[in-house]
């Protein structure tokens, strides 16, 4: 397989889980949460409170609501995510109003604390599966990457400060603080859920193997699970022989072709195998941390020093 033939066949797997993961969204919020009148976070809960107000469309509202918010941040976040977040909007406008007229109830009717919970593990599971493909579906998200590119303050932090904004202007429409809390409530489970679906398709390990094969065993890695080798210096103690050890890092969810094709390669090779907290670089996560500018840090301490020094000479 060619590495065009690869990345088109990526790009397509990543569509198609995005497509799933928004329907999972929408019939969450469709089937659960839009039949209890309760306002959730994000530009779909901002849709319903003005459907809910005055009669609007929820689908159509949440399409024009995005759309306006990346014509005002079109040079704050890049023409990739405008492109992402219009194929996300236009999927989750599409399936929210279809659905919206098939639940006109509740499916768990006089249970409104389940409603919750269930509208908010599956929207959470659908929003987890369109981040971990790459996927957008604008909101609250396009605020937050204005907020984040011109200060200091965190893409989440900006998010949850709109949705919670969101969920308790309900009280202006119903004067419920029942409905209040469940939006809160709603907001925490759709978090954790989202949260385990991203971080379990992140999640790494790291193999360190000690074989005499270690060379076919590292072109077999390479080649066949396209992952870097690092080879390691070790004196095996007992033998009071130098030994190779080969270090490699990757997907949780690879793990099981690399124990393949160790054991494939070698049935007596000696295999560890740990979770580590992260993966930064080349094939894993990008490292996301504010770097500060060298040049105005120094000048700032030059001129601090000098005015410690003016204020002794005084």
């Amino acid at each position: 397989m060619t590495e065009k033939t690869r990345k088109i066949l990526n790009t397509a797997k990543d569509y198609v889980m995005i497509t799933l993961g928004l329907f999972c969204y929408a019939f969450g919020f469709t089937a659960f949460i839009l039949p209890e009148k309760i306002v959730i976070g994000s530009v779909t809960g901002l849709s319903s409170l003005i459907h809910f107000a005055v009669g609007w469309n929820v689908a159509v509202t949440y399409y024009v609501i995005n759309i306006i918010l990346l014509a005002i941040a079109f040079r704050s976040v890049g023409k990739q995510f405008v492109l992402r977040t219009i194929i996300g909007a236009t999927i989750s406008t599409i399936f929210i109003g279809v659905l919206q007229p098939m639940f006109p109830t509740p499916i768990v009717e006089q249970q409104t604390f389940m409603n919750v919970i269930l509208g908010a593990v599956l929207c959470g599971l659908g929003l987890g599966t369109v981040f971990t493909h790459n996927g957008s579906t604008g909101g609250t998200d396009i605020i937050a990457a204005m907020v984040a590119k011109y200060s200091t303050v965190s893409f989440g932090r900006t998010m949850m400060y709109c949705d919670v904004l969101i969920i308790c202007s309900s009280w202006l429409l119903f004067h419920s603080i029942d409905k209040i809390v469940y939006g809160l409530i709603f907001m925490v489970i759709y978090s954790v859920a989202a949260d385990r679906v991203i971080n379990n398709t992140r999640q790494s390990v790291q193999f360190q193997i000690i074989s005499k094969k270690w060379q076919e065993i590292a072109d077999n890695i390479i080649q066949e699970a396209h992952r870097g080798c690092t080879v390691l210096e070790g004196t095996g103690w007992y033998t009071k022989t130098d030994v190779k050890i080969l270090m490699v890092m990757c997907r949780k969810h690879e793990s099981v072709h690399i124990f393949r094709i160790i054991k494939e390669t070698d049935r007596e090779a000696i295999i560890t195998q740990s979770n580590v907290n992260g993966v930064y670089g080349f094939g894993f996560d990008e490292l996301k941390v504010r770097v500060h500018n060298k040049k105005n840090a120094t000048e700032q301490a030059a001129a601090e020093q000098e005015g410690i020094k003016e204020a002794d000479a005084k």
